[in-house]
């Protein structure tokens, strides 16, 4: 399957972006420690909108972007982790995720195709970790975090995995420890959010499990979607 559309966060220095080797444009925002995200197109050009969350102007992490692909606004996050809890990278999280809230807010009123797309860092539910009792006082899977997801999917915006597999535990990380991978010791941390205007173009999509068992691969694995053709 050809991708048109890739996006990518966590680790982005920004000298570094393979895109034009494998055909592609790109757009990031990224430095030399453990945050960063890209866009990148195959087929369309891409027009930087944003990449500054608003909401705290002495916010300097590269977590955010927004580009324009087509007709579609593309937003790429990179949620705080928020571990250990409590404390101030807990905080730290919980008042990013509003601040991203107010946003998605107003994107959903311009009623535009949007997609947000990233490593949310997020457990939505009890579907979405392999053993929800241990987690219970993870930053990942704290109820405040979930009570904001919640909250955010009822602005409008579909969680394209969900409406796929709404039964499924699908996970899209395992961590290095303890054979996490080998066990399906998984978690549901990547999202791809749609607003109303592009949710009806959902065909299929999926997580590429199997990209996870590559040697020195990433400890998340792809999640994609197919949309129709407008």
């Amino acid at each position: 399957m050809e991708l048109f559309t890739i996006v990518l966060s966590e680790t982005l220095h920004v000298q570094v972006c393979p895109n034009q080797e494998a055909g592609y444009q790109a757009t990031w925002h990224g430095h030399k420690s453990w945050t960063g995200v890209a866009i990148l197109s195959k087929s369309k050009e891409i027009t930087e909108v944003t990449r500054v969350l608003p909401g705290n102007v002495e916010d300097n992490h590269s977590r955010y972007l927004e580009a324009i692909i087509d007709d579609t606004l593309i937003c790429c996050l990179y949620l705080p982790n928020g571990n250990p809890y409590p404390g101030p990278k807990f905080d730290y999280k919980m008042a990013w995720i509003k601040r991203f809230k107010k946003r998605a807010a107003q994107l959903i009123k311009m009623d535009i195709p949007t997609i947000l797309i990233g490593d949310f860092n997020i457990i939505p539910t009890e579907l979405d970790v392999y053993k929800p009792q241990k987690w219970e006082n993870n930053a990942l899977y704290r109820m405040e975090a979930r009570k904001e997801f919640k909250s955010l999917l009822k602005q409008g915006w579909t969680d394209s995995v969900r409406r796929l597999f709404p039964d499924q535990a699908v996970y899209t990380f395992w961590d290095y420890l303890w054979n996490a991978y080998g066990r399906n010791a998984g978690l549901r941390l990547d999202h791809i959010l749609l607003s109303p205007k592009i949710a009806p173009r959902l065909i299929e999509g999926g997580i590429d499990r199997h990209v996870r068992g590559w040697e020195k691969s990433s400890d998340h694995a792809p999640v994609w979607i197919r949309l129709k053709a407008k």
